[in-house]
């Protein structure tokens, strides 16, 4: 028994210590919208009647919005670094 979508999503939201409001705006970084009852849906029990299970969709989404969030948006193809920029 691996682990599930929502499985690896509780545990980058805990490592990460992000809120719902918080995974709401790294979804919006790539342009994806969720909601807040649509993440409490997903980290609810798996017994419970409201539970969703999280889509391939929504864990890429998030993964892609989260390395916008740590690192920053990736430069353009036609922007190259410059090396003397980045020897002070």
């Amino acid at each position: 028994m691996g682990l599930t979508n929502n499985d690896i999503f509780k545990k980058l939201r805990v490592a990460h210590k992000l809120r719902d409001d918080d995974i709401v705006k790294i979804c919006a970084l790539v342009d994806f919208k969720v909601t807040k009852s649509e993440l409490g849906a997903i980290f609810r029990n798996e017994n419970h009647p409201k539970y969703m299970e999280c889509g391939d969709q929504i864990l890429r989404n998030f993964l892609n919005g989260l390395i916008i969030h740590l690192r920053g948006p990736m430069p353009k193809k036609n922007e190259k670094s410059d090396p003397e920029k980045n020897t002070k």
